[in-house]
């Protein structure tokens, strides 16, 4: 790249790419759009490649700039680790911090605590990405990912907060109706509200039972990507569903969905904090994890709790 190129012009490519356009990035960086503009123009000629196709709506990484859009990621990451060291960023965590967490749990359990999270690190700005999928945190440049079940990539560090139970429910209305099912065959005479997406085993329903695991197909005439969508389902009456302890847990304790038992216990998985290996010798990331065990650990939603105060 040459002298060039250097921090500057990788973090406006970067920031450009994930924020959606040259605006919103130089927002970020205390820019004139024209001038990030330039910085990202300057670091093509000096890779003599294209990196990014422009439109008036949308940027798009080339095939050259999606490859290199992860090797800028982890120059970037290396250069702030190394200013850690030798600087005092240590005794006080600041900086962006991109965190993944699925719909449910983002906006059921992580969203009402993070007001207490940057209360106690106001350096620290967070870039939330809600959404029902396992991200690739490296080529995606997520510091943090709080997923449910075991982890799919081995190559990630692995941080464990809590196990939750996995519930099957349904509104006062729908069981007033239909009849509440005894067990898992009973199923097949019911709508069960089927979230569709990663992993598939989530319209394959188990139980445990007395006479051992029974795996009931789910079925119905509502499919929803994500599990708020079943959730409003599911209240409005529309059928059965399965669903994390974590976001049901306050509808159930209210008696706006009802706990459906049909085995001696429900489905226990593990709920993790993702990274990439050394991430979490940045401070901002290890605050964020010695944050997350905190709050969750005790797995909160299973006793009422006040909510964070919204600024």
């Amino acid at each position: 790249m040459g002298r060039l190129a250097g921090s500057a012009e990788l973090t406006a490519f970067v920031r450009s790419v994930e924020l959606g356009g040259f605006s919103a990035a130089a927002r970020e960086l205390a820019l004139t759009p024209s001038a990030l503009s330039k910085l990202v123009t300057r670091l093509e000629t000096a890779l003599g490649v294209r990196l990014l196709n422009r439109t008036t709506r949308k940027l798009a990484t080339t095939a050259e700039g999606a490859l290199f859009l992860a090797r800028c990621r982890k120059i970037l990451f290396e250069i702030e680790e190394a200013e850690n060291e030798i600087g005092s960023a240590r005794k006080r965590p600041r900086g962006r911090l991109r965190m993944h967490a699925g719909v449910g749990f983002g906006v059921h359990q992580l969203v009402p605590v993070l007001p207490h999270f940057l209360d106690r690190y106001p350096d620290i700005q967070l870039d939330l990405v809600f959404e029902d999928r396992s991200p690739d945190l490296v080529r995606e440049g997520i510091d943090i990912s709080v997923w449910p079940g075991e982890p799919i990539d081995t190559s990630l560090v692995a941080r464990k907060l809590c196990d939750f139970e996995r519930v099957i429910c349904a509104s006062p209305d729908y069981l007033s109706r239909h009849g509440t099912p005894r067990s898992p065959k009973d199923l097949e005479n019911h709508n069960c509200i089927v979230i569709a997406g990663l992993p598939p085993t989530l319209a394959r329903w188990s139980f445990d039972t007395g006479s051992g695991r029974k795996v009931v197909e789910a079925a119905g005439n509502v499919r929803a990507n994500n599990a708020e969508c079943a959730l409003h389902l599911a209240l409005m009456g529309f059928g059965i569903a399965r669903m994390n302890d974590f976001i049901v847990s306050e509808h159930v304790r209210y008696r706006r969905l009802i706990p459906i038992r049909m085995g001696p216990k429900g489905d226990q998985l593990p709920l993790y904090a993702l990274y990439p290996q050394a991430r979490h010798r940045l401070p901002r990331v290890a605050a964020m994890l010695e944050f997350l065990t905190e709050s969750f650990a005790h797995r909160p939603w299973r006793t009422a709790r006040p909510r964070a105060s919204r600024r």
